[in-house]
């Protein structure tokens, strides 16, 4: 019965240094979720906010939806594009994902 117990306290003893192991795996785990996902799209998305900031008068731009034309008229948070000869759209500011030359 002794041994029993002698036993069990050996592996409570061992148990204990576990706690140190999880703690730094999920401080890895976070740290790979970082690098991977959060960061990257944290640059995306100040990309888009000073690609969106810097739209100008008569810029060829691309829409979300894949509509094509140039800008003719730039407001606080909306922008006129012409898609064809005299055909006027409205659309949001953010709506824009490429400025093409």
């Amino acid at each position: 019965m002794i041994s029993e117990a002698y036993a069990m306290a050996e592996g409570a003893a061992q148990g204990q240094g576990g706690g140190y192991q999880g703690i730094i795996m999920l401080v890895a785990m976070f740290a790979i979720f970082y690098f991977l996902l959060i960061r990257p799209q944290q640059k995306r998305a100040k990309q888009h906010r000073e690609l969106v900031s810097n739209l100008k008068t008569g810029d060829l731009v691309v829409s979300a939806g894949g509509l094509h034309g140039k800008i003719t008229s730039v407001e606080d948070s909306v922008v006129t594009m012409e898609i064809a000869n005299g055909v006027k759209i409205k659309m949001n500011r953010a709506s824009v994902t490429e400025v093409r030359q």
